[in-house]
């Protein structure tokens, strides 16, 4: 019996994890691959070619009004999928209509003090989730498929892998979630329990805590992130340690906490005072 071909999207993300893609950037590139097909009316993206490609991004900062870094993003899934997959190239370089800038949303943080009313709100494992994004810095998805040969108890260090940018980073591991954490693996074996580390369930658990503690404004796991840069920088760590920790790619992306701190107030005192 002859064997059905294969999905094409199944061998875009097969060529990807060749190239060791991380999984999250092979995710974006194959949901934005089948968002272009799709909006073409299914046609195969051998058929298509450049005018088709200057169609969709025009139509994502037109009509979707996406922000430049998210039509970027299709631009660079469509770009690999027309070199990488399909070994063709672009004669001439798109000239879609570029998406508007929009104004830089400084990012939601939390007070020590707030941090702390909201973590007394939770328990279990969601609070061990929540202790970790905090105390380490970690995004939410790094925090899912963190591992037990990843932690390093001696050295209270935990090592991040496959993040943006598909590199390796260290972090620390705080002191006050060692002893929790030990008996939470004793049980588990593993930093993994499939009905409690979605996303899904834990940013439910983070804003019923934030609304019991009676916290005003948007909350959510990837706030403790942010706090924990912030508290950092306030605390006289230098912006350098703190992209490490981050593992941000850029340090600009990390001076955006400069920008959270001076809107608490300037720390330049007044000649006059």
């Amino acid at each position: 019996m002859e064997q059905r071909p294969r999905k094409f999207l199944d061998t875009v993300r097969d060529i990807m994890r060749r190239r060791h893609y991380a999984s999250s950037t092979a995710d974006s590139y194959v949901n934005w691959i089948k968002r272009f097909i799709l909006f073409h009316n299914k046609r195969h993206p051998s058929e298509m070619g450049l005018a088709e490609v200057e169609q969709f991004l025009t139509h994502l900062a037109t009509v979707e009004k996406v922000a430049p870094s998210t039509q970027n993003q299709a631009f660079s899934a469509l770009l690999f999928l027309y070199r990488d997959v399909l070994g063709q190239d672009f004669e001439t370089p798109v000239k879609n209509v570029r998406a508007r800038e929009q104004r830089e949303r400084l990012p939601n943080v939390l007070t020590k003090d707030e941090v702390k009313r909201v973590l007394t709100k939770m328990s279990g494992t969601p609070l061990l989730m929540a202790r970790l994004l905090y105390g380490a810095g970690l995004r939410v998805l790094e925090l899912c498929t963190l591992r037990v040969k990843d932690i390093d108890f001696d050295q209270h260090l935990l090592v991040v892998h496959d993040s943006k940018g598909d590199k390796d980073r260290v972090t620390v591991l705080p002191d006050a979630v060692v002893v929790p954490l030990k008996e939470h693996l004793d049980r588990v074996q593993q930093l993994h329990e499939k009905d409690l580390t979605s996303p899904s369930t834990l940013q439910k658990a983070v804003k019923e805590a934030a609304k019991l503690a009676g916290i005003n404004k948007p909350v959510g796991p990837h706030t403790f992130r942010h706090s924990f840069a912030t508290h950092l920088l306030e605390s006289g760590y230098d912006i350098r340690t703190v992209q490490e920790l981050l593992g941000h790619k850029d340090v600009k992306t990390t001076m955006v906490y400069t920008h959270v701190l001076n809107r608490g107030g300037l720390a330049v005192k007044s000649p006059l005072d």
